[in-house]
């Protein structure tokens, strides 16, 4: 009997730097820890606390986007954009943005690809950078992480977007530094910057139903919302609404996820990533309708069971048991 559905990837997201907009790409490496280059960066407080959206919605205001060498090009409103050095670690650059102001790039993984031009604002070349960039501890919900910091340019530049002192740190090497919680992981899954898990998946339909359900609410003036309120890494098209709720693995092209466990959200989805305001959507929403366990879920987390290239238009396969 033939399915009802044919499930295909409709979209790749990158988030380089914790809780910082992305940008979107046609293809991805998936590495052990999650997409290539996804929230190897993060920004922390004076005493290594992670700060994101959650306590500086003014995040969601910024965007970061790669640079062939691994760093980054950081734009923001009311500052000039600043590249930031590569770490040296080749563990970002094997996505880069859609469309946009770019130049035509090298092919990576069989697409075209392009980059932000260069020269772009003020650049802190590999030369600036030194070779023995301070080493800091990360503490990211409660967990302790190595990390290396970025040239202080860059986090007095994202210092004074946020209007509070912050710093911004690089994690080197995911493939030992920051353990998946052993709960929902098995032994030897990793993770770098992201909330808990490497990737996160949300589905078309089910993003459709939860703005129709919005809708129908008490705070219909705030919908629709964009997908971007949710940061997801990949989204699937083509499954009936909440199906994800049943899936246990995937395979997308090449590459096998595990399916950990759902999204619980928090108040970053209720920012405006546009104006960094707050409303009470879609959590009043969820509250309703997507209460599991005490969490309000939308989206899945996935661990990467083997590494590989994952493209836009790569079919989907589900597993339920």
């Amino acid at each position: 009997m033939p399915q009802p559905f044919t499930p295909v990837l409709h979209a790749l997201r990158v988030h380089p730097v914790k809780s910082v907009g992305g940008f979107t790409a046609d293809s991805a490496v998936v590495e052990p820890w999650g997409l290539a280059g996804d929230r190897r960066w993060v920004l922390i407080d004076e005493s290594g606390t992670a700060v994101t959206q959650r306590e500086a919605p003014r995040l969601a205001l910024a965007r970061a986007e790669p640079l062939r060498d691994g760093g980054l090009v950081l734009y923001a409103p009311g500052l000039e954009p600043l590249e930031v050095a590569g770490p040296g670690t080749g563990g970002a650059g094997t996505a880069a943005p859609r469309g946009g102001r770019r130049t035509g790039g090298p092919r990576l993984n069989g697409s075209r690809t392009a980059v932000p031009e260069t020269g772009v604002g003020v650049h802190l070349a590999e030369a600036e950078r030194p070779a023995d960039a301070d080493d800091v501890v990360v503490n990211i919900f409660g967990t302790e992480v190595d990390a290396s910091l970025a040239d202080a340019r860059a986090s007095d530049w994202f210092s004074r977007h946020l209007g509070v002192e912050v710093r911004l740190a690089h994690m080197g090497e995911p493939a030992s530094a920051r353990p998946v919680d052993p709960a929902h992981a098995r032994p030897g899954d990793t993770v770098a910057f992201a909330d808990s898990h490497p990737l996160l998946v949300v589905t078309v339909s089910s993003f459709d139903a939860l703005n129709s359900l919005i809708a129908q609410g008490d705070h219909a003036d705030e919908g629709p919302l964009p997908m971007d309120r949710f940061r997801p890494n990949l989204v699937v098209a083509g499954t009936a609404p909440w199906a994800e709720d049943e899936w246990r693995r995937i395979t997308v092209g090449e590459v096998s996820f595990r399916v950990a466990k759902p999204c619980g959200r928090c108040v970053i989805t209720t920012t405006d990533q546009r104006t960094a305001g707050r409303g009470k959507e879609p959590l009043r929403t969820l509250a309703r309708h997507r209460r599991i366990d005490g969490k309000l879920v939308f989206g899945q987390k996935l661990v990467p069971e083997n590494t590989g290239t994952v493209q836009v238009g790569d079919v989907v396969r589900v597993f339920t048991d």
